[in-house]
């Protein structure tokens, strides 16, 4: 499999490491962390939290490496490289 994306949960200690070492181990190639509430801590989303859409991408060593992105910042997806949408897109879809 490519490509997971989740939704950030109010469970979202198992979104950002049970499930991303579950998907690492796996070989997911792209897992996708949309936190739209700002529900994740620190480490995360950061300080102060801020809706974070994060890409983590599978390195050749086999361990991911994340960008976050927020506001106006355009999604950088290796999966979808002629992806045209800036974060806030993504978050003022859930209204």
């Amino acid at each position: 499999m490519k490509l997971i994306v989740e939704v950030v949960s109010t469970n979202w200690q198992d979104d950002y490491s049970l499930k991303l070492t579950d998907y690492e181990a796996l070989g997911i190639q792209e897992y996708w962390a949309i936190d739209y509430a700002g529900l994740g801590g620190r480490l995360h989303i950061g300080y102060p939290k801020r809706l974070t859409f994060s890409i983590y991408n599978l390195t050749d060593e086999g361990e991911y490496e994340v960008q976050r992105f927020r506001g106006s910042d355009r999604l950088l997806s290796p999966t979808f490289p002629n992806l045209s949408l800036v974060a806030d897109q993504v978050f003022a879809a859930r209204q």
